[in-house]
């Protein structure tokens, strides 16, 4: 399937923007307590969900990760949470859901909510982490819950997340029932922190151990080298995959890609990089990286490719999920 670049493009231009914008905005204004809470997502409204819906046997449903930034409300109260209903907010969130639709969805159903996800510069502590976190979570519960009892009308599913999102689906599977797991393909908490604790505490995270089994937790964090891991996400982390070759071993893998997003594939010389499992760290070590690297305001690092780590794999992230799926439905 062609990658449509003019939604890929859009995606990470409207990722920077927001965030430098943003950014300059919390500098100013500061903080005052919680600030403003948007209202709550109605998640019985349609605008409140990105749907794609081909009819197909299985869906996906998929949790955005974080574009957005600390802004002013209309009084002049800085606001850490993403407002659903503010369309000055809601393009960036818009075009990650169709960005990683047109990318990885293939020929299943597509489900993506609309949260009042925080702010970047929630991260830059763990203690603004642990504070406004919780909200976020309960919009994407409330939404989950929606889509398993009236949307997903008992198809087998993919759940996938990204960076805050997968923040948002390891919550999910700590809270999730037997019968929910059963029809649950697979898991794809990308970009996310994963200890061991939390595995020996929730039976449902099962971490994937090869490119064909169902019912696990795919999770990766990639990094030029080991130093360059970013505090929250990868640091303390139990469970790795390499997405090329769907090892948990340290057997290197070759992937030949483009490096930008942003650039039209034909003006791009391709990479050819060379990407390993780290057995210590469990990080995902890419050496061959030769595109401007893109460092993630407030707590991005040189050299921690985060912000890449759908589109790098994003041809093997697509097909890993039609083979599991296929797997999982045997004869359809």
């Amino acid at each position: 399937m062609a990658i449509p670049l003019s939604i890929t493009r859009r995606v990470i231009i409207s990722i920077v923007t927001l965030l430098i914008v943003s950014l300059g905005a919390s500098e100013t204004f500061g903080r005052v307590g919680h600030g403003v809470i948007p209202p709550a997502p109605d998640y019985n409204d349609s605008t409140q969900w990105y749907v794609r819906d081909r009819h197909a046997d299985a869906d996906i449903f998929y949790v955005i990760s974080t574009e957005t930034g600390d802004y002013r409300s209309h009084d002049g109260i800085t606001c850490h949470y993403a407002d659903t209903y503010n369309d000055s907010v809601r393009p960036a969130l818009h075009d990650e859901m169709t960005g990683v639709e047109s990318l990885l969805s293939g020929e299943l159903n597509y489900y993506s909510p609309y949260y009042r996800q925080c702010s970047l510069q929630t991260f830059a502590s763990d203690s603004l982490s642990v504070e406004r976190l919780p909200l976020a979570l309960s919009d994407v519960r409330r939404a989950f819950n929606r889509y398993i009892k009236q949307l997903n009308q008992d198809r087998p599913f993919i759940l996938a997340g990204y960076s805050q999102g997968a923040m948002a689906v390891l919550q999910l599977l700590q809270e999730m029932d037997s019968l929910t797991y059963k029809r649950m393909i697979a898991a794809y908490a990308i970009g996310v922190n994963i200890p061991q604790s939390l595995i020996d505490n929730c039976d449902f995270i099962v971490p994937a151990t090869g490119a064909d089994d169902t019912g696990v937790t795919i999770c990766y964090n990639s990094v030029r080298d080991p130093e360059r891991v970013i505090h929250l996400l990868g640091d303390n982390n139990a469970v790795a995959i390499n997405p090329v070759n769907w090892r948990t071993d340290s057997t290197p893998a070759t992937l030949v890609t483009v490096p930008s997003p942003i650039i039209p594939e034909m003006d791009q010389t391709a990479d050819t990089l060379t990407v390993s499992l780290d057995p210590t760290t469990h990080l995902l070590l890419v050496k061959g990286f030769t595109g401007t690297d893109y460092v993630l305001p407030v707590i991005g690092k040189d050299g921690n490719y985060h912000s890449r780590e759908i589109w790098l794999y994003r041809k093997q992230l697509r097909d890993n999920i039609e083979k599991r799926t296929r797997v999982f439905l045997p004869g359809r």
